[in-house]
């Protein structure tokens, strides 16, 4: 399969059109076709081979756009590290994925091939030229052929290690296919509710090395061009849309809510919007009125995973429309099934739920993922006879519109990034004070929920809230880091002498209608 074609022909059918710009920085068609080809082949000059991982660690920018398109070429596999992780969280991940080149750009943390976990990695390039040690990213393309890499992939190749936090406290790793990819390409272009025409102008906010990215191919695929912000600014983001005439933008709900706080909202022109894309964590009923109001009738939801590759559930622009005129509890509905994912939500027999009855999604499809990196018996908990079970519980209505109520497992989303809590509590155990811990996530009205740890101290020790978040943050992303710390002189347990985790959660939650936020 060629899944790159469209790079082909767009730098044939589009060749001055832009492809992609970020900042100051900007790509044609026939730019973006001609640095992915020297790029690729400048890794398989290094003696890359098909299915060797490449590490890659930067805010957004347009090289990551160009990264991509080149190791999708190349038959090679992208293991894209989040920008805010630590150097302790990258040495996890780089142990564990065994990458043979690390590619870095603004934002990295700084480690070098003595870091621990680094024993893979052959050879560092970096994007701005800047770096002891490191190969200049620039004169690799420069030394490199134009040409298209000679690379024959199949479907069931491995595309992409996308990370997140495990349930385990440690990171995991979802493989994602060429054919997990096409189907997400194929997917967001056959649906006419969403899919992207020539011409079309997508604004992506948030880093591009994880959601916001699955959005990149098919735009490309399609024609339109990419406006990337490094990082997500209200204000900059409602300049872009009139300065640029945003079509299209990709946001987490975090996002939506500092947009109505905006002071310049309602002076900018957002004529040109068509579409805001929302979606990685649930939204309030209220804020999807109000924003349906306030920046325009033009919200769609969507609900998927790393391990979905892409979204499988969709409530588009029409059907807010109606909820909003007819039944306004479905605004809190993650959307129905659409293109070809199958979605069902069953109960522990694997019998399809109704009415009231509350059973887990599972997902089957060509966008879902193979497994996790390194972790069979993980794998081997989710994907059950061909069906994800995503551990999202939920109740389905008499029209198949999905409502997500709670979580099977203990996940926090915070901000659009996904939380666990038993990494968090590793964290926190590293401090001589901390006797027991537990992180639970709590409604809150920025990030949709918000890490909590509440904490017993050692006897004989003292303890204040700003001392523990500031230790939590020497050792993980900020996103993970509690946001607050409550003290107590001592935490529940359940009859097997457990921590009762969801009795801790509880008084957080009283006058939620569901458990998510």
């Amino acid at each position: 399969m060629d899944i790159c074609m469209h790079i082909y022909r767009g730098a044939r059918y589009w060749p001055d059109r832009l492809a992609v710009v970020c900042g100051p920085r900007s790509l044609t068609f026939a730019q973006l076709n001609e640095r992915s080809n020297r790029l690729a082949n400048a890794l398989l000059g290094l003696g890359l081979r098909k299915g060797d991982r490449v590490a890659v660690q930067a805010r957004n920018c347009t090289q990551l756009v160009e990264l991509e398109t080149a190791l999708l070429k190349a038959g090679l596999v992208k293991a894209a590290l989040n920008a805010r992780f630590t150097a302790a969280e990258v040495s996890d991940v780089i142990s564990n994925a065994k990458p043979v080149v690390m590619i870095v750009g603004p934002g990295f943390t700084h480690y070098n091939r003595e870091t621990a976990g680094f024993g893979s990695v052959r050879h560092f390039i970096s994007m701005n030229g800047q770096g002891d040690d490191m190969l200049d990213y620039e004169s690799l393309l420069a030394a490199a052929d134009s040409d298209a890499p000679q690379v024959q992939v199949s479907e069931s190749d491995l595309a992409a290690l996308h990370f997140s936090s495990g349930s385990t406290g440690k990171i995991k790793a979802a493989m994602q296919t060429f054919r997990n990819r096409m189907a997400c390409i194929r997917k967001m272009l056959f649906n006419n509710e969403v899919a992207p025409r020539p011409g079309d102008r997508l604004c992506l906010v948030g880093p591009i090395t994880h959601a916001s990215g699955m959005f990149m191919q098919p735009y490309l695929f399609a024609g339109a061009t990419l406006y990337i912000l490094e990082k997500f600014d209200s204000a900059e983001f409602l300049a872009a849309v009139e300065q640029h005439r945003i079509t299209h933008a990709f946001m987490v709900p975090t996002m939506i809510h500092m947009l109505l706080q905006e002071p310049t909202l309602a002076t900018r022109d957002l004529s040109s919007l068509r579409m805001i894309f929302y979606g990685a964590a649930p939204m309030a009923p209220a804020r999807i009125e109000e924003a349906w109001q306030r920046i325009g009738p033009i919200l769609t939801q969507g609900y998927g995973a790393s391990e979905s590759t892409s979204g499988v559930t969709l409530l588009t622009v029409q059907d807010h429309a109606e909820a909003l005129r007819d039944a306004p509890h479905r605004l809190a509905s993650c959307g129905r099934a659409y293109a070809e994912s199958q979605v069902r939500v069953v109960n522990e027999r694997g019998e399809d739920v109704n009415g009231d009855e509350v059973g887990e999604i599972i997902i089957s499809g060509d966008d879902v993922f193979v497994g996790y990196w390194g972790e069979p018996e993980l794998t081997d908990e989710v994907l059950v006879e061909g069906w994800l079970h995503t551990g999202d519980l939920a109740r389905v209505d008499e029209q198949g519109f999905i409502y997500i109520v709670d979580r099977k497992k203990d996940m926090v989303v915070s901000g659009g990034f996904n939380v666990y809590p038993t990494e968090v509590e590793a964290a926190l155990y590293r401090h001589p004070a901390v006797y027991e811990a537990c992180v639970i996530g709590v409604p809150d009205e920025r990030w949709g929920e918000a890490v909590k740890a509440v904490v017993v101290t050692r006897d004989g020790h003292t303890l204040n809230e700003q001392e523990l978040i500031a230790h939590c943050r020497t050792l993980l992303a900020n996103y993970k880091a509690p946001r607050s710390v409550d003290f107590v002189a001592v935490l529940p347990k359940n009859a097997n002498g457990k921590l009762a985790r969801k009795e801790v959660r509880q008084s957080y939650w009283v006058g939620q209608q569901r458990m998510v936020n």
